[in-house]
């Protein structure tokens, strides 16, 4: 796992100037969007890092509390701002991996060995079925809530690590239906079960019916009560299996016309790809004074029932790994 060192976003995309320290895996960012480091933080504003992890030292999952849920805490010691007690405790008020019900034997988070390095740890997450949820409903659900974020995020950045092994796909291959619902992250401004005016950007996995075998990323919007206010899929880049790949989100609250969602994935060894660049509401259409995003998803896996019934059936698991997460806001 590498340490972040230097990003700059071009003042042209509008997306302001990010600072780190270089190196090669996080170069490429300034690189696609053209940046020059020479350019002047005045106009762009700067952008700091709150948190990063990637899950060595004495990060370890454990329960969360007399629940069914966990937790994760600890640090790198190769690393600043690592901790995960003190995100927890300085950032974010809430924060644990929610499976809203299920068991150990079908569902699960847990730092295991990279499947492609034995010498990097990683978050696995996993399910073989579905489960009652809490809500009342049948369903899968394994995601880590940063809820009740401080002082709401009017504008902040991500990038981590994904690795979906190949079985994935062939675990669904004979799955005859189209798959629309399969989240991997979900940002929430406002949170619709503790707030007015709520409205989410929902990022997931898709496929068209059978006989396909590409999988793509979705993209969409909605306000409180499920109304679609935009939707951005698009099936040119597909999703690299059995290979990491970084993905990058900027998320800048706005209106129709300055809001934005900015998305990338670099495969390893590959070029950067732009998968979505959207320039519209990112907070609900009614609110009258919007006040930042205050609760996301930054790595999820949340599926349907129907869809895991199938993988159940088959005898097979669904994983996805994730790596050298990062966080940071606009100060």
């Amino acid at each position: 796992m590498n340490r972040i060192l230097y990003i700059i976003f071009s003042a042209v995309l509008g997306l302001g100037m990010l600072s780190c320290s270089p190196d090669d895996n996080d170069a490429y960012i300034s690189q696609v969007t053209g940046s020059d480091e020479d350019e002047g933080t005045e106009e762009s504003g700067e952008m700091s890092l709150v948190f990063q992890s990637g899950f060595e030292g004495n990060t370890r999952i454990i329960q969360y509390g007399e629940s069914t849920n966990d937790n994760i805490i600890g640090f790198d010691p190769d690393l600043e701002k690592s901790n995960w007690n003190d995100l927890n405790t300085n950032e974010i008020k809430t924060m644990y991996i929610n499976y809203a019900g299920g068991d150990k034997n079908i569902r699960g988070a847990e730092i295991v060995q990279d499947p492609t390095n034995p010498d990097n740890k990683v978050l696995r997450y996993w399910a073989n079925n579905y489960w009652s949820t809490t809500d009342g409903e049948e369903k899968t659900r394994v995601q880590l809530e940063l809820y009740d974020i401080k002082d709401g995020y009017k504008e902040f950045a991500q990038s981590v690590r994904v690795y979906i092994p190949e079985d994935f796909r062939s675990a669904l291959k004979g799955y005859s239906k189209s798959i629309t619902w399969f989240t991997i992250s979900e940002f929430w401004n406002n949170a619709s079960w503790a707030e007015d005016y709520g409205f989410r950007v929902s990022l997931g996995i898709g496929r068209d019916a059978a006989p396909s075998e590409d999988y793509y990323f979705t993209l969409g919007a909605e306000d409180d009560g499920f109304k679609n206010v935009w939707t951005a899929t698009d099936k040119k880049v597909k999703i690299p299996f059995g290979k990491w790949f970084t993905m990058y989100y900027l998320f800048k609250e706005g209106n129709k016309e300055t809001g934005r969602f900015y998305m990338t994935i670099k495969p390893d060894g590959e070029q950067e790809q732009v998968v979505f660049d959207v320039h519209d509401f990112t907070h609900c259409t009614t609110d009258p004074s919007p006040d930042g995003l205050n609760a996301y998803n930054p790595m999820k896996m949340y599926t349907s029932k129907e869809l895991m019934q199938y993988v159940n059936l088959r005898g097979k698991t669904l994983e996805i790994f994730w790596d050298d997460f990062k966080l940071w806001k606009k100060n």
